[in-house]
């Protein structure tokens, strides 16, 4: 009889962990997407609101039309995100493939906005280094230089956002896990960009990009170890995103604080 009660007990248990872990393999992608959320309002609204007071004050020039849009996109991307994969979670997978199709022309929409974002700021605290009294030329010039230097990892995330989410929507009826992986590892070296405005965060910038690519690895921490605990193996997916942005950040290593890189950024930049 203790034999079988210890036999029924132990397959309660298992059974427990089973669901546990069912809960968790669900429930990991939102909780990792609203962390994406929760970095983004922690590092730009105290940035946005300190700027704002300077544009109030007439210390600095009001924000182009494209910052707008590009904000707006972003917030609208990472909610999506969310939403996504709640109704993943939920199991309503209708109204997720229907949201989905909304999500690639955010998607595309935002790319656009960000490549044209990109030169439009640089024009921008250019053209205030031309009309800056003396005494505030350096500053500006090194704050230039220093926009310049940032230009490579806004380049990175221009190119490999949409190269990434054409990979997980090419995988979205073949392989889900992949799919959904690269949805969220996609947006990750984005928020390098919030994080960074994290004022208590110590940071490498401007010197060298090393916490621009360290940070957004502690935001996708949480899926990455689960995954592995979870499958005792490295899922392809962040093989795959490490395969792109490994060698990219290591040519960004290189030309960081370069003449050369220098020479190019402001013809880039449209000056």
């Amino acid at each position: 009889m203790s034999t079988v009660t210890s036999a029924l007990a132990g397959g309660r248990t298992s059974a427990s962990q089973g669901s546990l872990a069912q809960t968790i393999d669900r429930w990991i992608f939102v909780f990792t997407a609203s962390g994406f959320i929760v970095i983004t309002l922690v590092g730009f609204v105290p940035d946005s609101l300190e700027k704002i007071a300077a544009v109030n004050a007439g210390a600095r020039p009001p924000f182009p039309l494209a910052l707008h849009f590009h904000a707006a996109l972003m917030g609208a991307f990472l909610l999506l995100l969310l939403g996504q994969s709640v109704l993943q979670a939920t199991g309503q997978r209708k109204y997720h493939r229907h949201l989905g199709i909304a999500g690639i022309a955010l998607a595309t929409t935002l790319v656009a906005v960000g490549f044209i974002l990109v030169p439009t700021m640089y024009q921008q605290v250019w053209q205030g280094s031309q009309v800056a009294p003396p005494e505030a030329q350096a500053g500006i010039k090194e704050g230039l230089r220093t926009f310049e230097d940032i230009m490579l990892l806004q380049l990175q995330i221009g190119i490999l956002f949409p190269t990434f989410l054409v990979i997980a929507l090419s995988a979205r009826k073949s392989d889900p896990g992949l799919h959904k992986r690269m949805m969220l590892l996609a947006i990750t070296p984005a928020l390098a960009a919030s994080i960074d405005r994290i004022a208590w965060l110590p940071t490498s910038l401007p010197a060298s990009p090393l916490t621009p690519f360290l940070y957004p690895l502690v935001a996708i921490a949480p899926l990455f170890i689960w995954d592995v605990f979870r499958n005792r193996a490295v899922h392809k997916a962040y093989l795959i995103w490490a395969a792109f942005m490994v060698p990219s950040s290591i040519l960004i290593f290189n030309l960081w604080g370069s003449d050369w890189w220098h020479s190019i950024a402001p013809r880039l930049g449209g000056v």
